[in-house]
């Protein structure tokens, strides 16, 4: 076979895949434009918020057809991973060592409370350990990334993991629209307490930037790293649940070792606020950088609005929806406590 015939080739899948997240990324381009343009008249409710919104509406009406949901996955997924690092190059490590001893103590201990205590309610609900598992990763670290990591190491089935990232997904976002709330009704949205709040309890990185944009820019920047810093840690959370599962005698040894990745963007935002305080950027640049990164939030906020399945949360059962709604209030409660003790 000829080098043409297999460039031509690889060309070919890369526009197959170009042309199958296109129209998805067109509709969350559109109603992100729509949001900009509505905020002039709103500003207080600003374009992330009405985003959202729309793309929710767009998402459960007349853009709930199949050939929207790889571009708005793609929006969800790539652009808002792309946010968060251009972010980065935005932000002097200075921004993230706010968090200092106490902020790491709260992420540390509301992790902890979390896994505890949802194992707990899932043995209590009888659930499988497999299922529980998966759910104290997901809410405790970042959603469907951290089911997906850890269901190879217990040896969950494809069953427990797509029904844990369902649930997990709609427990988020309900609470991605309750916590401004919350935090508005307690901390009367001071900055660093409503950050925690949102950024300890949410458990996908879409979800917390879309809370938090419901409530200003700084709280959205800083409860973005509250997140990251609880990514940093599914390695420990996934070897620590192996290593609960290996000792029980209920999984192979072998599967301890599957790999666990971190997202790339997580390291990568790290290296960007490093280059940003080293005075790599000039002001200028990183100017551009916050103006590509908000604009691509937007969207992304759009079409994590069209993936919101307004069925999918009247589906998940009764059990399942005590359980969600158990792990809720737990996780409001720790992190309102833990914030008070710590923050």
């Amino acid at each position: 076979m000829s080098l043409n015939i297999i460039k031509d080739r690889k060309l070919s899948r890369g526009m197959d895949k170009v042309l199958e997240v296109l129209p998805g990324v067109i509709i969350c381009t559109i109603i992100a434009f729509i949001a900009k343009y509505l905020s002039n008249y709103v500003p207080s409710i600003g374009a992330a918020s009405l985003a959202i919104f729309i793309g929710m509406a767009a998402g459960n009406t007349f853009c709930n057809r199949k050939i929207y949901q790889k571009g708005s996955k793609f929006a969800e997924s790539e652009l808002l991973s792309y946010s968060i690092v251009l972010l980065g190059g935005t932000l002097g490590i200075q921004t993230i060592l706010k968090l200092g001893f106490s902020g790491i103590s709260f992420i540390v201990f509301q992790m902890s409370i979390t896994i505890a205590l949802v194992i707990l309610i899932g043995k209590k609900l009888k659930f499988s350990e497999n299922f529980s598992f998966l759910m104290a990763s997901g809410n405790a670290v970042c959603g469907s990334s951290a089911i997906a990591a850890t269901a190879p190491v217990i040896g969950a089935g494809d069953s427990e993991k797509g029904i844990a990232i369902t649930i997990v997904n709609v427990t988020g976002t309900v609470l991605m629209l309750v916590l401004p709330f919350i935090a508005k009704v307690i901390f009367s949205l001071e900055t660093i307490k409503t950050s925690a709040l949102i950024g300890g309890i949410l458990q996908s990185v879409g979800q917390v930037v879309g809370s938090a944009s419901l409530v200003n820019e700084q709280v959205k920047d800083l409860s973005t790293i509250f997140k990251i810093v609880r990514i940093i840690f599914l390695v420990v959370v996934v070897l620590i649940l192996g290593k609960m599962k290996n000792k029980s005698g209920r999984v192979e040894s072998g599967k301890l070792n599957s790999k666990i990745k971190i997202p790339w963007y997580v390291l990568t935002f790290f290296l960007m606020c490093l280059a940003f305080t080293a005075g790599v950027f000039p002001m200028n640049i990183s100017n551009i950088f916050k103006l590509i990164s908000s604009n691509f939030e937007v969207i992304a906020l759009a079409g994590i609005g069209m993936r919101v399945n307004f069925r999918q949360l009247i589906r998940i059962g009764k059990k399942a929806s005590l359980y969600a709604i158990a792990i809720a209030l737990i996780q409001i409660v720790s992190a309102i406590s833990l914030i008070t003790v710590f923050l």
